[in-house]
């Protein structure tokens, strides 16, 4: 009932935000209806794409003594540096073939190796789980890649920049909404299809099969509706095609050549400072969302605290209200630059890793900084990723634009994977003079390691606070304010 709850909250969070955003490019009430049914069914896509992708978590805690935290970080690592250097190829061909088949691609392979690893684990989990989990992972993530450059493609085509605040809010939801699926649902089915009571007390969980073949079924059917539904641009869907204002903004949509793309995006300084601090987010996002419960059962408090027993519920609201704060932040007071509000969320995110360093022994301080960190990464992510991709990337090149930028967030999550999995393995830490027991002192670099990457992350967006492309800046984007240009058409 909670979980159903939760999922109507989703519903009506979406359509409230929706509605506060406006509709300040005045379009009919026709096209917005159409736009709405063109994303919802790419969004739900991309969020159940998220809970085939995060399962692996919830099965590691389930799987146990199958899989140590070396194990899961090896595996982590391997799928998301395939997922990272998959965008040198699935971004570009994005950009070619259009987000609707880049999607229809992605549900697809991605419900396949989904459906695999559940094969896998329902025959022989502990054979192998390494090697087998490395390969089939990695293969579910080259797919994956697909997913957030198709959907930003999609709607760089049906979203002006004054409106992509809003966009990016909604991007936000839906990474919320994944998330809550992965780690809320995930563990829902666990408990209620591998979860066994024992006479004496206690309980054991069996293999994890289904928290892999239920996302790949939903992915399944959704392949279908986005085919039914989902239309690259509105001339396809029977409406007119608007200028978007980004730095595509008066050029054709014929696709440029791969190396013309690749030449407009990494030659753009604007894309490359938002590539680095997405970087940062990959390291501090993966690195709360994943280790966080990991921390809580082998601390003793898995089950039996407010915030690890509704972990996903939690990363919903934190994600859902950051996205939506950034996304109205972003387009009403700073005139839709996306650097202020990226460049605000890293310094509180920076205040609360830093206060996270002194909270281990403290779960209910440590529960509120997870919180809050979670809140300014997710709104941090969608601020840049989905929208600011679109911006600089403009809708020709955004393809490129968001496989390099989603690129480095994997990068970073790659990082964390193999760093926070081994130095948390070691049980070697600091005893702040004594007051960490020796279960703690093994997580207490945990924070030390991701306070640097906020602080760059900090640094850098204050970097790009003025930044916004030149075709919006010229048509007066409210709380623009003239500054020397930085390469390529943006300032």
């Amino acid at each position: 009932m909670a979980n159903i709850l939760i999922f109507l909250l989703i519903i009506v969070g979406v359509g409230f935000f929706t509605r506060l955003s406006g509709n300040p490019m005045g379009h009919s009430s026709a096209f917005m209806r159409r736009r709405i049914l063109n994303w919802v069914p790419l969004g739900v896509t991309y969020a159940l794409l998220y809970m085939a992708r995060y399962n692996l978590t919830v099965a590691k805690i389930a799987f146990g003594s199958l899989m140590d935290k070396s194990d899961f970080g090896t595996i982590f690592a391997a799928g998301t540096i395939t997922y990272a250097f998959a965008f040198v190829i699935n971004g570009p061909l994005t950009d070619r073939i259009g987000g609707r088949k880049a999607m229809l691609i992605s549900a697809t392979g991605a419900a396949v190796a989904n459906g695999l690893m559940g094969l896998f684990t329902y025959m022989r989990p502990e054979t192998n789980i390494v090697l087998v989990f490395s390969i089939l992972y990695s293969i579910n993530m080259y797919f994956q890649s697909f997913g957030a450059v198709s959907i930003v493609k999609v709607n760089s085509h049906w979203f002006h920049v004054r409106e992509r605040g809003m966009f990016g809010g909604i991007f936000g939801i839906l990474i919320s909404t994944g998330i809550f699926f992965a780690f809320q649902i995930g563990q829902f089915i666990v408990d209620w299809l591998h979860r066994t009571e024992l006479p004496g007390g206690g309980f054991e969980v069996s293999p994890p099969y289904w928290v892999f073949w239920i996302p790949s079924l939903l992915l399944l059917v959704f392949v279908i509706i986005d085919y039914l539904v989902v239309q690259d641009r509105p001339s396809l869907a029977g409406h007119k095609d608007i200028e978007t204002g980004d730095a595509s903004s008066g050029e054709d949509d014929t696709p440029d050549p791969v190396l013309v793309i690749l030449k407009k995006v990494i030659t753009n300084p604007i894309v490359l400072t938002i590539g680095a601090i997405e970087f940062c987010t990959g390291v501090l996002r993966q690195g709360i969302m994943h280790w966080y419960p990991i921390l809580a059962k082998e601390l003793g408090y898995y089950k039996t605290f407010f915030v690890t027993d509704n972990w996903g519920a939690i990363l919903f609201v934190a994600g859902a209200t950051g996205g939506m704060t950034a996304g109205w932040i972003s387009d009403k007071v700073f005139g839709s630059r996306r650097g202020p509000v990226a460049a605000l969320l890293y310094a509180l995110l920076f205040f609360s890793a830093l206060v996270m360093a002194f909270a281990i022994p403290n779960r209910w301080v440590l529960g509120v900084c997870v919180f809050v960190i979670s809140y300014c990464v997710i709104g941090t992510h969608g601020m840049l990723s989905g929208t600011a991709s679109m911006d600089f990337g403009g809708r020709k090149n955004v393809g490129t634009a968001v496989g390099l930028i989603d690129g480095l967030v994997y990068l970073g999550t790659g990082l964390q994977a193999l760093c926070i999995g081994f130095i948390t393995e070691s049980g070697k830490g600091w005893t702040f003079g004594g007051f960490l027991t020796d279960a703690q002192r093994g997580w207490s670099i945990w924070p030390l390691f991701l306070l640097p990457f906020a602080l760059i992350g900090t640094i850098l967006a204050i970097r790009i606070w003025t930044a916004i492309p030149e075709a919006a800046r010229k048509k007066g984007v409210p709380g623009d304010a003239p500054t020397t240009k930085a390469g390529n058409g943006e300032k």
